[in-house]
């Protein structure tokens, strides 16, 4: 049975009887009209989400030396942790005559939270503490207009969908426990800026071209390229520069998809105070990305792939910018940034469940995969004493959909660095959902 369907149907019955009973005491014609306004609004109000509960043993050291100081960690013991990477609430509205609305909010590993507390161990002080690590984010916001399947128009907070990761980030798109992590070391992720979206689809093919703020170099690093470079620590999105992105999927084949997607925008001087002077004026530290990927599901197989290549221009000038100079800034200070990063992987899944005529009539279905990556954010050959992020990592598991809508995820991981380096094992356990409720 579908479980939104019949939450849907549930909750508009008992919105219903509340007014029937309303009716039936007061049997005029605007407690009538009424339920019939009530039905349109139902139909008009989205209510969905996702959510992710992850469990992982990590048979290597967590210390910070771990790769400066490799010989000394390769013993260390393991370590395990429980995670809520993500649980998403969606929010949509239909106001009629092709205008709507949608949000995103997402809380990041359990939200965030603080506490003003009287510790009786330091004699009484009154002390705020940081209670809870996470992040709560507005990760979805904007108002559309459709003109067509053709033709469609949105401004707001919106996703940018390069690459596969940010155009398919749901927990059921993908095998693992942990989205897939290449693109989501070198690239944004969720990717969300802020924009104008143009976007449609024309019998096999879906395109879509954004305008959006450029990415902040200041937040450019070492270890993620610009994966932090669309974060503002500020209370608004730095837009003195911007950027663009481009994709376009095709759908020719049944059960095949293909698609392109690319970005490029100016980083260097997207920043808060603006400096006049120096590298933030004279350099542009242009960012280029071009993606391609698919996903094919047909005959019990899921099979999904991504290549990503990125460039940055100026690099060698990031660590002269005056935000990265400045200590008391809240940016990344002066850490080295490749010119170019790469990402590509591939998994590949069966149902075997779909061989037991009794499990598949029940609609139950049990993938096992496997997957490979291989990514690296520091690709440029000076970017050598920086090895430790050129990592291959193959993963074997298996996903469970005991009802449509949920999954019991379990992989094993196997992270293969560089020889002067030690390996990275785990064991991942997870459950996700995802749907639309109303």
């Amino acid at each position: 049975m579908d479980l939104s369907k019949a939450f849907r149907s549930t909750f508009a019955a008992w919105c219903l009887s509340m007014v029937a009973v309303s009716v039936s005491a007061q049997t005029n014609n605007s407690d009538t009209s009424r339920v019939a306004k009530l039905e349109r609004a139902l139909s008009r109000f989205h209510i969905g989400g996702y959510g992710e509960v992850a469990l992982s043993r990590n048979f290597y050291s967590d210390n910070v030396s771990r790769y400066s100081l490799a010989d000394e960690h390769k013993d260390d013991p393991s370590h395990g942790r429980f995670d809520i990477p993500h649980a998403v609430v969606y929010l949509g509205y239909d106001f009629g005559k092709g205008w709507s609305l949608s949000t995103e909010i997402e809380f990041e590993h359990g939200g965030t939270g603080g506490a003003y507390e009287k510790e009786d161990e330091e004699g009484g002080e009154w002390e705020s503490e940081t209670e809870k690590g996470g992040e709560v984010e507005l990760e979805q916001f904007w108002i559309q207009k459709s003109f067509g399947e053709y033709a469609n128009i949105k401004a707001g907070h919106l996703v940018v969908p390069v690459g596969l990761n940010n155009a398919h980030h749901e927990p059921l798109n993908f095998f693992t426990v942990y989205r897939p992590e290449g693109e989501n070391t070198i690239l944004p992720s969720t990717w969300h800026q802020t924009g104008v979206d143009f976007w449609g689809r024309a019998g096999d093919w879906r395109y879509e071209v954004q305008l959006l703020a450029g990415l902040n170099a200041d937040n450019f690093t070492t270890t993620g390229w610009i994966h932090k470079g669309a974060v503002s620590p500020l209370e608004f999105e730095i837009a003195t520069k911007y950027g663009t992105s481009l994709r376009i999927d095709n759908y020719s084949v049944k059960g095949l998809r293909l698609g392109l997607s690319g970005y490029y925008g100016h980083s260097i001087g997207n920043s808060y105070p603006r400096n006049k002077n120096g590298v933030d004026s004279e350099y542009k530290g242009a960012v280029v990305v071009g993606s391609f990927d698919f996903s094919y599901n047909d005959h019990n197989w899921i099979v999904r792939g991504q290549a990503d290549y990125g460039y940055i221009g100026d690099a060698e000038q990031l660590n002269y910018i005056y935000n990265r100079i400045n200590k008391k800034s809240p940016y990344h200070h002066s850490t080295a940034v490749s010119q170019n990063a790469f990402a590509y992987g591939i998994e590949a899944g069966y149902d075997v469940f779909s061989q037991i005529q009794k499990l598949r009539a029940n609609g139950q279905k049990l993938y096992v995969f496997g997957r490979f990556e291989h990514y690296n954010a520091c690709a440029s050959s000076n970017m050598k004493k920086y090895d430790y992020n050129n990592v291959k990592r193959m993963a074997v598991g298996v996903n469970y959909y005991p009802v449509k809508g949920v999954v019991v995820k379990a992989d094993y991981s196997h992270r293969f660095l560089k020889s002067q380096y030690n390996n990275e094992p785990s064991l991942n356990l997870g459950i996700a959902y995802q749907g639309w409720f109303l």
